[in-house]
Parts: C-alpha cells; sequence; structure tokens
C-alpha cells in the first residue's frame, strides 16, 4: 500500500536514510510527525490532513493587502503569519508615499515567499515575471494540504489541467487558486479542482480526472 492515514507518533520505517518532510527519527527509526497520509516511496512523507498553512522560502503564495506601512505592504497569506511585502520587492521603482497607488488594501497578489526567519517573519517578492497584480479572473480557495494533489508529481496534474482546460492558472502553496480563462473554460476548471480537492487522498487520482474532463467535453459539444 503506498498511502496511509497516520498520527503523530507511528512508527514509520526502521531505516532512519528514508526520513521525508513530516517525519522524524529516534534511536535509528522514522516516526510521523503529522496526522496526515504517508506515501511510501524511496523517502517516506507525510502529507497534513489538517492544520493551518504554514509559510516556507520558495513557497508561490496569493494574497490580499491588509495594511500598508512605510515600507511594507502587509499581506494576508492564509497563514496564522501575515506576510510582508517590503517596497524594494515590487518589481518597479516607487517611493513610500506612492505604495497604496499601486497596491491598496484589498488588492490581491500573486507572490513568492523570499525568506522566513526562525521568528515567522515571513518576507515576499514579486520580482519574477510570473507574480504581480491580481487584476482579472478570479481565485479560488482549497485545503493547503491538498495542493501537492493538484499539482502532481513533476507538475503533472496541473500542466495536464492547464492544457485540458485552456486557461491560465496560478497555484498558491497556502491553497489559494486563481483562475483566468473563459466563462465555460473557467467554470471547468472549477469543477476539476473540487473533484481533485474531494479525492485527493485517493489512488487513481490522474485517470479520473481525464476521464472527468472527457465526459465534462463531451457533454458540451
Amino acid at each position: 500500500m503506498d498511502r496511509k492515514v497516520v498520527v503523530p507518533g507511528d512508527l514509520l520505517s526502521e531505516d532512519a536514510k528514508r526520513s521525508g518532510e513530516g517525519t522524524f527519527v529516534k534511536d535509528g527509526n522514522v516516526y510521523s510527525l503529522l496526522y496526515g497520509l504517508a506515501n511510501y516511496r524511496d523517502k517516506i512523507n507525510v502529507i497534513p490532513l489538517a492544520g493551518k498553512y504554514m509559510p516556507a522560502a520558495g513557497d508561490n503564495v496569493i494574497g490580499v493587502v491588509k495594511d500598508i506601512t512605510f515600507s511594507n505592504w502587509i499581506v494576508d497569506i492564509n497563514s496564522p503569519y501575515d506576510g510582508l511585502l517590503h517596497i524594494s520587492e515590487f518589481p518597479r521603482r516607487i517611493e513610500s508615499d506612492e505604495m497604496s497607488k499601486y497596491l491598496r488594501i484589498g488588492s490581491s497578489i500573486m507572490a513568492r515567499v523570499k525568506d522566513v526567519d526562525p521568528t515567522m517573519k515571513v518576507e515576499l517578492t514579486l520580482n519574477d515575471r510570473k507574480l504581480g497584480p491580481i487584476r482579472t479572473g478570479q481565485v479560488v480557495e482549497i485545503s493547503h494540504t491538498r495542493v501537492p494533489r493538484l499539482i502532481g508529481k513533476g507538475g503533472s496534474m496541473i500542466s495536464m489541467l492547464k492544457k485540458e482546460v485552456k486557461c491560465s492558472i496560478f497555484v498558491g502553496q497556502n491553497g489559494r487558486i486563481w483562475i483566468n480563462g473563459s466563462a465555460d473554460d473557467t467554470d471547468l476548471a472549477l469543477k476539476t479542482i473540487a473533484l481533485i480537492e474531494k479525492e485527493a487522498h485517493t489512488n487513481g487520482l490522474t485517470d479520473r480526472i481525464v476521464n472527468f474532463l472527457k465526459a465534462e467535453k463531451k457533454a458540451r459539444s
């Protein structure tokens, strides 16, 4: 069996070298750190089934500006910790008195976590062509624990989805997803994402999603 539900402290392996994300090693054995799904491959990873999103450097996130200070936008990133977007991480040079012209309170952004320090100060950046303010499309939210299944191994699931539904899609590791396309394509993308979220814990998901998309397209033609 490739996956099973585990709780903190469950023994997963007697080979310490197999310890992956969501596990810890004690006396040479690998134990679960989380309540989640244990994935038994070369490394054993535990995917959390509950809990809040905890930001990590390199994560893509979708955030909403909740406050503006002298040099930072304070951003809600669907986490117990706010993100800080410093004025220097905006893709063009602006002065502090112009900040609200470019991002006001309530603005949504596609950002990346630049750094997280030991005190959980979360620094964001927009310095990438794929990042920036959201001005079109719509944002939906799923459990952040389902994001790995939406992305798929090596990005396989999300690549297939973008191709089949003909939408631009940006997936935030914090569970927020931006979709931009025609009304019909967006509707199909939303239905498919909802199905992936619902059945993320099951095996053979990719094949079911492919068949679902074929059936939906046939019904619409």
